[in-house]
């Protein structure tokens, strides 16, 4: 399992980060361009990854102010996981960490290792700069 992970700190307390995070039709803010035909519920989120794939992900899991999981709906061409954490840290302000957990082989971890990083970052970056 390739886990690739990416973390920021937001001004916010607890409590805010994580009901933005968890409201799925808050996450076409923390997309990159390339994503496209989004919509979105507040469990589900489906979009195209331009010249890559249509992707369709649901939280399936979430802890109150510290976890939320979201994985596919539909078959991807890898399992992957999408989990975002939040945690005081200690200012009255959240650290909150974007860890995407893939099964790739060597070959796709090659492919995709690179852009599953930058989205991860592009994710992070754009949550602080949203939720300042």
């Amino acid at each position: 399992m390739t886990v690739i992970e990416s973390t920021t700190e937001v001004n916010l307390p607890v409590e805010k980060v994580y009901a933005f995070l968890a409201d799925m039709n808050n996450h076409q803010q923390l997309m990159p361009e390339n994503i496209y035909n989004w919509s979105s519920t507040e469990d589900d989120a489906s979009f195209t990854i331009q010249n890559m794939a249509k992707l369709s992900i649901k939280i399936t899991s979430r802890t109150e102010n510290q976890e939320l999981i979201a994985v596919p709906t539909e078959k991807a061409p890898f399992d992957l996981e999408l989990k975002w954490t939040v945690a005081d840290n200690g200012k009255g302000g959240t650290i909150a960490k974007h860890i995407i957990s893939a099964d790739l082989n060597m070959m796709m971890k090659m492919l995709a290792a690179g852009p599953l990083q930058k989205l991860a970052d592009h994710q992070t970056a754009r949550l602080a700069e949203i939720l300042k």
